[in-house]
């Protein structure tokens, strides 16, 4: 009863959160093609049979459906929900239909209608953040290494407490937890640290090795460690322009190291295990809607999960594959320098091959998340 309980609970908590994440993401195509003029036939949040909608004055459906992984807007001369053109209705249609119809728009708004999916996912995080930063700051502290715990890499490498790290691989470090951040994806791969110590510069090179820990849901997860700790922590507040920046350099860093990530488990550097499905989300949702002691804690908790998901959904969705707006994107630009479109037959196979690859990699996701829960 237990099981079934908690399942019901991460089922109703990942269709609520992916709905946020999928409208912003659905709206951020709508606005942007209102504004260009094109009329909507369909705005869904899910895929497959209509549970319940409404209709708008301009004719729009509004709607949510069964399957609750996705959502996607319909312009006015789509096939269906990839957005591939309905060929035969569009030679069929007339100047004044032609006019609000998504395919004979110039290419530069269609790439941008493409586009502000994904931006608007990105705007999403960085305006959760910027909220973070500006109400309550962030706790940090100096770059000086305070404490170096044993037997570690930083002992191995002579780092003694007092040694301020002005840079790691030539990138500028400006506070403690910086340190972290930039060799989050360095799993046995060598680093080099620029450090200050008494006036003098040194250079010292280290290899992190990994970890076992937990994220901030309690799922464990392999980190880089060097082994230093920091001196005593301060909070640090933001202005709300300092805000807006900083949150737009960490949604920056996010979809990198999430790139990072990815290239690592492609190339076996990395397990697999951490690479999540719907039902690891699921959990992770239900997870998150459970944490914290006040309503406050737990809101602010979501809140940064939404941040999290909806940057790395803007982020897969930017990639080069058929079905995603970036496989439309790359459409688009191969269009812009050959001066026309590519041929229909040959878009229609990168459909389906986008669309196989897209069926394949859920499944294994699927099996993953099951596989790691049931064994």
């Amino acid at each position: 009863m237990e099981f079934l309980t908690s399942g019901v609970h991460y089922t109703l908590s990942f269709i609520l959160i992916l709905s946020v994440i999928v409208f912003i993401h659905e709206f951020g195509h709508y606005f942007v093609a209102k504004l260009c003029g094109v009329k909507i036939d369909t705005f869904s949040i899910g895929f497959g049979k209509e549970l319940f909608g409404i209709n708008d004055r301009s004719g729009t459906r509004w709607k949510f459906s069964l399957l609750p992984f996705g959502g996607y807007v319909k312009m006015h001369g789509d096939m269906g929900a990839a957005s591939t053109p309905d060929t035969e209705n569009l030679n069929a249609m007339s100047e004044d239909e032609k006019r609000i119809s998504f395919h004979f728009k110039p290419l530069w708004q269609k790439a941008l209608i493409v586009a502000a999916g994904p931006i608007a996912n990105f705007i999403l995080t960085i305006g959760i953040l910027t909220w973070f930063l500006y109400t309550t700051g962030v706790a940090s502290s100096e770059p000086v290494v305070g404490e170096i715990l044993p037997d570690t890499p930083a002992q191995a490498a002579g780092l003694i407490a007092g040694d301020r790290i002005t840079a790691i691989d030539g990138k500028e470090v400006r506070s403690f937890s910086d340190i972290p951040n930039m060799i989050a994806t360095n799993l046995g791969t060598p680093v080099t640290l620029s450090i200050e110590r008494a006036e003098e510069q040194l250079s010292l090179t280290l290899t992190p090795v990994a970890y076992e820990d937990k994220d901030a849901l309690g799922n464990p997860v392999k980190r880089p460690l060097i082994g230093i700790k920091s001196q005593q922590m301060t909070v640090e507040d933001f202005t709300f322009p300092e805000a807006v920046w900083e949150s737009t350099k960490r949604t920056y860093q996010l979809c990198e190291m999430s790139l990072r990530f990815l290239g690592q488990m492609i190339m076996g550097d990395r397990s697999p295990d951490e690479l999540k499905g719907p039902v690891g989300i699921a959990k992770m949702s239900g997870q998150v809607t459970q944490t914290g002691d006040t309503v406050g804690e737990t809101t602010r908790m979501i809140l940064w999960f939404i941040a999290m998901l909806s940057a790395n959904l803007g982020l897969v969705n930017l990639l080069p594959i058929p079905m995603l707006d970036g496989g439309h994107l790359a459409y688009y630009a191969i269009e812009g320098v050959r001066g026309k479109p590519m041929a229909q037959r040959f878009q229609e196979y990168g459909f389906r091959f986008g669309f196989g690859l897209i069926i394949c990699l859920m499944a294994f996701t699927l099996y993953n998340d099951l596989r790691q829960m049931l064994f």
